[in-house]
């Protein structure tokens, strides 16, 4: 294939690409095809010699700069940018690029991707997660000064760390002096994940409120173990009802 970008057969298969596709060589856009001309809302012959770099943020500039410079000997990385069209509006993007030679000189292809509805989609999903999450680090109170956090299925790492932010909060707003937080619930946890909710009771000391833990499984019981967690200094009973014997309440049945 002739390396010339006004070869016809080569000026075909990037003319009628679905995405986007920018031709620049020292940091000056030699060519657009049709989709980037829709993308950016712009002609090719309005942004032949502009500089490439002119529709990325100011914050991004420098390590696009280098980033176009390493692309001139080897295919780079496909990267997340926020980049401008035109008109001044903004839009997420995926960026692909590679070296290609156009009348003899060096010169790079970039790969535009619009990923706004992927974006949205993934932030829709973090927004649901996150409420998910809260619902579970709800603290039930039972009497005056006393309530149980009910843990409730897989807990992850990043639950874990939501309780940890969650409860200590939640329990100086409820006004909570004794917790009882119940992993009867729990079926999946690993050592990362019980090291840090055993830390939420460390918190809780450090706040004055006192933990007791119910319905801990002989195995989560071993992890914590292996962990060095020193479970002699809190409490642990079988079930709520248990702890709250414990705790000299008596429940009318």
């Amino acid at each position: 294939m002739n390396d010339n970008i006004s070869n016809i057969d080569y000026q075909e298969v990037i003319e009628y690409s679905l995405d986007p596709l920018i031709i620049h060589t020292d940091y000056r856009i030699i060519y657009i095809n049709q989709a980037a001309e829709k993308f950016f809302r712009t002609k090719n012959d309005e942004v032949t010699g502009a500089s490439p770099l002119d529709i990325f943020q100011e914050t991004s500039k420098d390590a696009i700069r280098k980033r176009i410079q390493s692309a001139y000997g080897k295919p780079a990385d496909v990267i997340e940018e926020t980049i401008y069209r035109m008109d001044g509006t903004t839009v997420d993007v995926e960026l692909y690029c590679h070296p290609i030679v156009v009348e003899n000189k060096k010169a790079i292809q970039t790969y535009v991707r619009d990923i706004t509805e992927r974006k949205e989609t993934e932030k829709k999903q973090r927004e649901m997660i996150k409420q998910i999450n809260e619902l579970s680090a709800t603290i039930v109170p039972l009497i005056s000064e006393v309530a149980v956090l009910p843990l409730v299925g897989k807990i992850d790492e990043e639950k874990a760390h939501l309780l940890l932010e969650i409860v200590p909060e939640k329990v100086q707003q409820q006004n909570i002096s004794r917790l009882i937080i119940d992993f009867s619930g729990v079926y999946t946890i690993d050592n990362v994940i019980i090291d840090h909710l055993f830390k939420i009771n460390s918190v809780l000391s450090f706040l004055g409120v006192r933990s007791i833990i119910t319905g801990l499984r002989p195995e989560l019981a071993v992890t914590a173990t292996n962990l060095n967690i020193d479970l002699s200094s809190i409490p642990t009973m079988a079930t709520v009802k248990d702890a709250l014997s414990y705790l000299g309440i008596k429940l009318n049945v």
